[in-house]
């Protein structure tokens, strides 16, 4: 028994998901995620977008990320309490279903499993769904356990790592399905974690390491916010994240190609020249250079 989650409380569940055949697609014993801040698998939309940094849409982050059916009842449970939730497509991977186990859950329809914060693998090939597109699905749900959302509270430059990590890659997948707010509102919390208060100051490591996942987070940002169709949004991540490190290759490529949609033409040059110093060989620097060279060159005259 026990209070039922208040809004901003992070959960615990311990999760087990089975398809209309039997067919157990879900196993994890002890999935976490705070309800609201988009941790649920969006399926309104239809599409996937290619991750940023280069993930396969088909790969499975073991992340926390769950059905909205999880996002809607979970709240319902007090502590202790075991609940079915009876999930109409809608509510759990939607038309696309989900490919190669879950993102957050441990087991594909094997058994298989992996230990959290395995990460995300980039050698992923195209694999079929582990659960079929607009498949329903049947969840037994546990409340393990209810707790204040961790990110007012001071944590150790390891424990922030972790959590900005989680929420990164959680986005991630949200981007490789096409939901571009969701994947926009985790960037913004994995920002958040990583900016929050410190137990204990960062030795010279962690600060670096907080430094480089703030600047993927930013990026990723600026990601999102052109795929919803911001172009100032993404140009003002591109400078954060320029800010924190001056050479990131993505973010003077970005910043240079959306100073160009500007007809800021004089300073894109600038940006993406400082960009192919530092990746001569890249074939897309090069195409820009090139377009901007021609926009700029008045035509000749017979």
């Amino acid at each position: 028994g026990g209070p039922r989650p208040q809004p901003g409380q992070e959960v615990s569940v311990k999760v087990l998901g089975a398809l209309e055949d039997g067919g157990l697609v879900e196993r994890d014993p002890r999935l976490t995620f705070v309800p609201g801040h988009g941790d649920v698998v969006q399926v309104s939309g239809g599409g996937r977008g290619a991750v940023p940094g280069a993930l396969s849409p088909h790969c499975a982050p073991t992340v926390p990320a769950c059905p909205q059916a999880l996002e809607l009842g979970v709240p319902t449970m007090q502590p202790g309490e075991v609940s079915f939730f009876l999930a109409a497509f809608p509510y759990g991977y939607g038309r696309p279903g989900r490919y190669g186990g879950g993102p957050g859950f441990r087991g594909g329809r094997d058994g298989g499993g992996q230990g959290r914060g395995a990460g995300v693998s980039r050698c992923c090939t195209r694999r079929e769904p582990d659960v079929p597109p607009e498949a329903p699905l049947l969840f037994e749900v546990t409340l393990l356990e209810v707790r204040d959302d961790p990110d007012p509270q001071p944590l150790p430059p390891a424990a922030r790592l972790r959590l900005g990590a989680q929420r990164r890659e959680r986005g991630n997948f949200h981007f490789a399905r096409g939901d571009f707010p969701a994947a926009l509102r985790s960037y913004r919390l994995a920002l958040r974690a990583l900016d929050g208060p410190a137990a204990v100051p960062p030795g010279p490591q962690e600060e670096e390491e907080l430094r480089e996942q703030r600047v993927k987070c930013l990026n990723n940002c600026a990601a999102a916010e052109l795929k919803l169709g911001r172009a100032g949004e993404a140009l003002a991540a591109c400078e954060a994240a320029l800010g924190i490190s001056p050479d990131n290759g993505r973010a003077l490529l970005r910043r240079g190609q959306l100073l160009a949609q500007q007809d800021r033409d004089a300073e894109a040059a600038v940006v993406l020249r400082r960009a192919l110093e530092l990746d001569p060989a890249s074939k897309v620097i090069h195409a820009e250079l090139s377009r901007l060279v021609k926009r700029r060159t008045p035509p000749a005259h017979a």
